[in-house]
């Protein structure tokens, strides 16, 4: 592996074997993303890769991904992006990754439910509107590292065991070499030194990972909960960019894990009693040059700020369906636990959906942080929803009510019972994006194939089957009923 980082590939094919040369790659590796933001791919020996398959693509059956064709109209292709190439680092044989995008084979037209093409599509909305050029986006994604994972769901029984040296339940037990304490306790993992936060080295590796791939990374840090919960931070880049970048994040935190046999994931909720994963999304609106969401408003805010955000807020509990996408992400999403689930704005208050940081008075900085969203989400979905709702706010002046600067804790029922909050479960996210989602078609940039697709891909391969398995604490309540 290369010991500096690796700059990317010119944009056009030329440049992009002119890379394969420079670093004596054998293979190239393709990649592309589902609809519910899993990467899938293809690997090909160099000789295959001839410049041709910048226009014509790589074939595959696109009916044996999730949500996309049917048999009897499979075909379809994808047609790599040179100036996605990048050394993958965890091949023994040198190989080039490369991002693609999805093409139906005889129209030659981009593929509608082709995440990347959605980002695509709403970037190019977003600047025939008029009102910006450039969306920023900066995400805040958690996870958890595990030493070990165990479940099974079958017809006699169903369960789950994780296991972490650093967990607060371990304090107890035998380990090798004797156990020597500083367990992180539950909810008290927020910034912790060694020995008590054992994954630096760990998330040093994976930030030095992402550096070789273009990826510039502000932080890391131990997260609140116990178990190893940790936070890498990017630097706010472009929303294509981001979401091309957020696949490569996951990909290489999976797989560091695995070099130091560990196992990670994004699972929103795997630890019960302590807190979840989210991924706290900041996103602006650019002119150019021109930063649009700062003002002499509310926080700092633009009249053009607010509008953004009064869109994020009335469009917030179908937004929630695509950044919150698993029925796992309700029991994150729970009201009375620390959860961003009122639908309100405010300037530092973290129990709002959408805060307005404070950390800089550069009119540069101004943001808003829509924290709701979690790291399940498919990146080009999930962001391009949430621009599509500010420029929804933005055309129609939509107010975003008086903030919320008082704690929630502190509201009584009735004062709580008269805001808007984001949707219980996931089926009430998808019924609300049913709803509501023609922000979402405006410019053709989410189609309604897509949006039914997505929905009923999630009521039939995943709250269905949910719905028809006892659940394990079900016994504990029922057994003797």
């Amino acid at each position: 592996m290369a010991d500096k980082p690796i700059k990317p590939a010119k944009d056009t094919p030329a440049g992009f074997f002119d890379f394969v040369k420079e670093h004596e790659a054998r293979q190239v590796d393709l990649k592309f993303c589902d609809i519910f933001g899993s990467w899938q791919h293809c690997t090909y020996p160099i000789e295959e890769v001839a410049e041709g398959v910048f226009d014509d693509g790589f074939g595959f059956d696109g009916s044996s991904i999730r949500g996309w064709q049917a048999i009897n109209e499979s075909d379809m292709l994808a047609v790599p992006d040179p100036s996605t190439a990048r050394l993958d680092p965890f091949f023994a044989t040198p190989t080039i990754s490369v991002i693609a995008d999805i093409v139906d084979p005889i129209t030659k037209q981009p593929y509608s439910k082709d995440p990347r093409n959605v980002a695509r599509k709403g970037l190019a909305y977003l600047q025939q509107t008029g009102l910006a050029d450039t969306c920023y986006i900066g995400p805040e994604p958690e996870f958890f590292v595990f030493d070990d994972i165990r479940y099974e769901s079958t017809q006699r029984g169903g369960m789950y065991e994780i296991d972490s040296s650093e967990a607060a339940w371990n304090t107890g037990r035998s380990e090798p070499g004797g156990n020597l304490g500083h367990k992180v306790d539950y909810k008290a993992g927020y910034f912790p030194v060694s020995p008590s936060d054992t994954m630096h080295d760990l998330r040093s590796e994976m930030v030095a990972e992402m550096q070789k791939v273009g990826i510039v990374v502000e932080a890391h840090h131990h997260e609140v909960g116990t178990a190893g919960q940790c936070e890498i931070d990017m630097k706010f880049t472009d929303l294509l960019a981001m979401a091309d970048q957020f696949l490569w994040f996951k990909y290489i935190i999976k797989n560091v894990a695995k070099r130091y046999g560990k196992t990670v994931t994004f699972m929103p909720k795997p630890v019960f009693e302590d807190n979840g994963s989210g991924m706290h999304t900041h996103i602006s609106l650019w002119n150019g040059d021109k930063p649009l969401m700062a003002g002499d408003g509310y926080a700092g805010l633009s009249e053009f700020g607010l509008h953004a955000i009064g869109g994020i807020l009335k469009h917030g509990r179908a937004l929630i369906a695509l950044s919150n996408p698993t029925a796992n992400s309700y029991h994150r999403l729970v009201p009375g636990f620390e959860a961003p689930v009122t639908l309100a704005m405010s300037r530092r208050n973290r129990s709002a959906s959408c805060r307005i940081p404070m950390y800089s008075p550069s009119p540069k900085a101004k943001r808003v942080e829509f924290r709701c969203p979690d790291p399940s989400a498919c990146g080009y979905l999930s962001f391009t929803a949430l621009m599509m709702a500010m420029i929804d706010g933005v055309q129609n002046k939509i107010d975003p009510g008086e903030p919320l600067d008082r704690d929630i804790y502190d509201m009584t029922p009735e004062e709580l019972a008269q805001t808007n909050v984001a949707p219980k479960s996931l089926s009430e996210a998808l019924e609300s994006l049913r709803e509501d989602h023609a922000f979402l078609t405006a410019g053709d940039v989410f189609t309604e194939d897509l949006i039914k697709t997505f929905i009923d891909y999630k009521y039939e391969n995943e709250l269905d089957p949910i719905r028809l398995r006892p659940h394990p604490f079900e016994f504990d309540l029922y057994y003797n009923c």
